[in-house]
């Protein structure tokens, strides 16, 4: 089922995350010929899907992104950390096992 409200797509991505996080997963999906960007998010009993074909929206797959890279590395956005500052998270992969996938998020933990 296709959500048509990003802010609904967003709560309920966040919940399910939250009620199974280990069986969740997201996909994301650019289809250039039709210019179509689908989100997925499924934990194998609830799908839920969202997509646009406006370029604007891409700040919404920048916030689903930056949610999900911060609840997999333990963090919890929105809330203020208990020191105070930033949690930093990086990701990279081997050169030699493929491109190379490099992102920094400053995330409030």
């Amino acid at each position: 089922m296709y959500i048509e409200d990003f802010e609904s797509f967003y709560q309920q991505a966040e919940a399910l995350y939250r009620s199974r996080p280990l069986e969740t997963r997201y996909c994301i999906k650019y289809r250039n010929c039709d210019g179509v960007l689908a989100l997925k998010v499924t934990d194998d009993v609830k799908c839920l899907q969202y997509k646009t074909d406006q370029q604007s929206d891409l700040r919404k797959l920048e916030r689903i992104n930056n949610l999900f890279m911060a609840l997999a590395a333990g963090g919890c956005p929105g809330h203020p950390s208990s020191e105070g500052g930033y949690q930093h998270v990086e990701i990279c992969a081997s050169h030699t096992t493929g491109p190379s996938i490099s992102a920094t998020l400053g995330l409030i933990a």
